[in-house]
């Protein structure tokens, strides 16, 4: 008789190679399924991922370009005259022999016209910056002696047009222009608390300031002229003639 062993070792070796196979074995067609649907998933999050990069990077850019390249300035220079009453303009300097002058820069963006007025050397008028909100039909005035905003409906009789405004001061930029003068008398009429119905630049323009809103003393037939008032008045232009803005409280 012959006696047959086998190891145990080596048996329970080969069993368990066998039932690895059982158990490891899946099916080719749901492992694709599998794969396929993983891969598709990870595309769509790296395309996704892509749109927020270049969406970021295309208004990162733009926000650069408005705010930190360097704005357009135009300086111009008018001399003027002070005109008699029903005469034609005569640009002729009178005593002493010689024309005041207004200086001012100019920059035009987003249907804006932003004006610096510096205080001039000669003559009583406060420096100012202007702004004349073409789009919403305003006109700004920043005293910047007084601190203190002051708004009415844009003068469209007046104020030239965006292109026209910038093409007056090209002009000016090539030479010495000299003109006339007109007076505007405005008075204030109520204080503005909410400056967000102005729009976002006169509410930048005017933002942690006293703000006050104006009409011209002619539409206002109930306002008597008083004795004294309190007023200051700003030499500035936004046309072929300068103006003086005498703006009064009521």
């Amino acid at each position: 008789m012959v006696k047959i062993t086998f190891n145990s070792a080596l048996a329970q070796k080969a069993l368990g190679k066998e039932g690895d196979g059982l158990v490891g074995d899946k099916d080719p067609e749901t492992a694709s399924v599998y794969n396929g649907e993983s891969s598709t998933g990870r595309c769509l999050l790296t395309l996704l991922g892509l749109a927020f990069i270049l969406t970021g990077l295309i208004v990162g850019g733009a926000c650069v370009y408005r705010y930190f390249t360097p704005k357009k300035l135009y300086h111009g220079t008018m001399h003027f005259t002070e005109l008699d009453s029903d005469s034609v303009p005569m640009y002729v300097a009178r005593p002493p022999y010689y024309l005041p002058r207004i200086d001012e820069e100019l920059e035009i963006h987003d249907n804006v016209a932003i004006i610096n007025v510096p205080k001039p050397r000669f003559g009583e008028s406060d420096p100012a910056y202007i702004l004349h909100d073409f789009q919403r039909k305003l006109t700004a005035y920043l005293d910047l002696t007084l601190r203190s905003c002051y708004v009415i409906p844009l003068n469209t009789s007046v104020v030239m047009p965006p292109q026209d405004l910038l093409d007056l001061f090209v002009q000016l930029m090539s030479g010495s222009y000299k003109t006339y003068l007109v007076h505007e008398d405005l008075v204030v009429t109520e204080r503005v608390d909410d400056l967000s119905k102005l729009g976002y630049y006169i509410n930048t323009l005017c933002s942690g300031r006293d703000t006050y809103r104006m009409q011209r003393r002619s539409d206002l037939i109930s306002i008597q002229k008083r004795s004294v008032e309190d007023c200051f008045s700003i030499r500035h232009f936004e046309n072929k003639f300068v103006t003086i803005t005498k703006i009064c409280k009521a």
